[in-house]
């Protein structure tokens, strides 16, 4: 087999259109684009929404809802999630920078215990915050809930 002579199957490729290239070729003159109009000038390009002049969804569509300047969202994490790591890595403190070496949480997570689980031994967890249940279940098995102060950010 000689690579110098391989070409594409039959049929495979078609010829561009060569499209402005007098009137002879058949698609000369308005090369395919109609009779005046915004698409048929040079340089046309729509823009992203554009609607054709009418007036775009997106500003036809009233605003909606309220963003909270001072809103902290913490990532959970819940006790079984904590235990299966106790366990696996014979760990008995558990805080935001173990987890974070772990992969669980990203570098600049605020992070909340929560209760879905239970715990099997005495950790120390240290914590933005912890809902009721999860303190109370940690502290029941001789552990410490120990809350890092968040500052929240100004309006």
């Amino acid at each position: 087999m000689d690579l110098s002579r391989l070409k594409p199957a039959e049929g495979a490729t078609k010829k561009e259109k060569r499209i402005g290239r007098g009137q002879g070729s058949g698609r000369g003159g308005t090369s395919t684009k109609g009779h005046k109009g915004q698409k048929a000038i040079s340089g046309y390009n729509r823009k992203r929404g554009f609607e054709g002049g009418q007036m775009p969804l997106v500003r036809r569509v009233p605003k909606f809802g309220f963003t909270n300047p001072t809103r902290v969202e913490y990532k959970g994490i819940n006790l079984d999630t904590l235990q299966t790591l106790a366990e696996s890595k014979n760990l008995s403190t558990i805080d935001p920078a173990v987890l974070y070496e772990n992969g669980l949480i990203a570098k600049n997570d605020k992070l909340k215990v929560l209760g879905r689980g239970e715990l099997k031994s005495a950790l120390s967890v240290t914590a933005h915050a912890f809902s009721a249940t999860a303190k109370a279940a940690i502290e029941a098995k001789g552990g410490k809930a120990e809350t890092i102060a968040t500052i929240a950010p100004k309006a």
